[in-house]
């Protein structure tokens, strides 16, 4: 009971973190002095232009206000506004956006500012000024409502693409994955509905295999049709965002969970067999107790990087803590599992079921080392690359970490060698009362 209403309140909370990082390339609001004059430094979007015809274009309701306030907007690249701001040199406010390399007077209806001559993708930043931002004086005024849309050339050389260069080809990725995951289904769902209903021993492992297969298809169907929205409005559907991320986050979890407590239940069996006490998997408080432990350790990281980083992605670099920390127990975990299956291997006799102990080591240590690597990888790559370097390959790899979970337990010989030989090592198994059934 109490294991549930933690369950309802991550996912409370989970939904709120997804919801929180709603946003677009297409931008409304209001231009506010009072904000700018407090926070001068920071952008009110940011862009990842490329080509030579890329275009901001602004949208204004109110022009007589935004002439009254002399209204303009300054683009810095990330690069340049990040020696600014580390410069030895103390500028003012008014020099440091003096030095800005494109600058917009927000004074028509509606205007186009063309970002051209950019050797290669990079992080541009766009700042709200206006006549009270650098002053002291400041008097109550009117906002200034607009609408900002931020467009890449497409593959025609028009200004008609709302993804940035990081997030181009994400898209079709999507596409392809969905795909791959229907075709699938179509080829083995029938099969592996069929071993599941005669309830062998490994029934509740293929149980919760496959729910996290299906959350992860869910992920990349959600995904698929927030960037099919995205490409047409640059706004996409927020809420698809959010369940993608959400999908994935509870994946992760069922993942863990089910690698974590496999792994325990083998270790504590192990050390407990000599004693002669067949040990189950759901009748192991220590084993239970740690997964549950570290589960929660994770979910608590995962929600604290949604918030930290407000993008929809469920894959995020490791540049705030959250995602370090994230990394940095993913990386424990790898090595404690890996220590964990070593001592079982290393006095196991039997070839077949070291051959299965081995492969479910590479499973895990592919599904839990794939995301700090690629972060690692990513490092020596330009900044519009990394994320999704990152994100398919994740997404790659932790599909191959599946296949091999799959193609172990549903193996004729390996399946029924371990399985039949030793109930007490594999602690997924059924209920003592049924402990002497083997199906397949």
């Amino acid at each position: 009971m109490r294991w549930r209403l933690l369950w309802r309140r991550l996912l409370w909370l989970l939904c709120a973190a997804g919801w929180w990082g709603a946003g677009g390339k297409t931008l409304r609001g209001g231009f506010a002095s009072a904000a700018a004059r407090l926070e001068p430094w920071r952008p009110v979007a940011r862009f990842q232009f490329h080509g030579d015809h890329a275009v901001l274009c602004v949208r204004i309701k109110n022009v007589a206000v935004a002439v009254t306030k002399e209204a303009k907007l300054h683009l810095f690249q990330a690069q340049e506004w990040q020696k600014l701001q580390d410069s030895i040199q103390d500028h003012s406010c008014t020099e440091k956006f003096s030095k800005a390399q494109l600058t917009m007077t927000v004074n028509h209806t509606e205007q186009n500012l063309t970002v051209s001559q950019i050797p290669y993708p990079e992080t541009w930043y766009v700042f709200y000024v206006d006549k009270f931002t650098c002053e002291e004086n400041y008097s109550e005024s009117e906002d200034i409502q607009f609408e900002m849309v931020l467009l890449n050339p497409d593959a025609e050389g028009n200004p008609l693409d709302h993804f940035s260069a990081g997030e181009s080809g994400l898209h079709e990725f999507f596409f392809l994955l969905v795909l791959a995951y229907f075709v699938t289904a179509c080829i083995y769902a029938q099969s592996l509905w069929q071993t599941m209903k005669k309830r062998g021993p490994m029934h509740t492992v293929l149980k919760v295999l496959t729910v996290a297969l299906l959350l992860q298809a869910g992920s990349a169907f959600a995904n698929y049709l927030h960037f099919s929205s995205y490409s047409k409005d640059g706004i996409g559907a927020p809420f698809m965002g959010s369940l993608a991320e959400l999908c994935d986050i509870i994946s992760q979890i069922q993942m863990l969970y089910l690698l974590l407590s496999l792994c325990m239940g083998w270790t504590i069996g192990r050390m407990k067999k000599s004693h002669g006490r067949p040990l189950q998997w759901d009748s192991t408080p220590t084993s239970t107790g740690i997964a549950v432990v570290v589960v929660v350790t994770q979910s608590f990281l995962l929600i604290w990087e949604q918030f930290e980083d407000t993008n929809h992605h469920s894959y995020h670099s490791h540049h705030g803590i959250a995602s370090g920390l994230l990394i940095g127990l993913r990386v424990c975990l790898a090595l404690s599992l890996a220590a964990g299956l070593y001592q079982i291997i290393a006095v196991e006799r039997s070839t077949l079921k070291r051959e299965f102990y081995i492969t479910f080591a590479k499973a895990c240590i592919l599904w839990f080392l794939c995301h700090p690597c690629l972060a690692t990888i990513s490092v020596i790559f330009r900044e519009y690359q990394r994320e999704k370097i990152i994100t398919i390959g994740v997404i790659l790899c932790q599909c191959i970490s599946m296949v091999i979970l799959y193609r172990l337990f549903l193996s004729h010989s390996l399946y029924w060698e371990v399985s039949s030989l030793s109930s007490v090592t594999l602690p997924l198994t059924v209920s003592s009362g049924h402990k002497n059934r083997h199906h397949f």
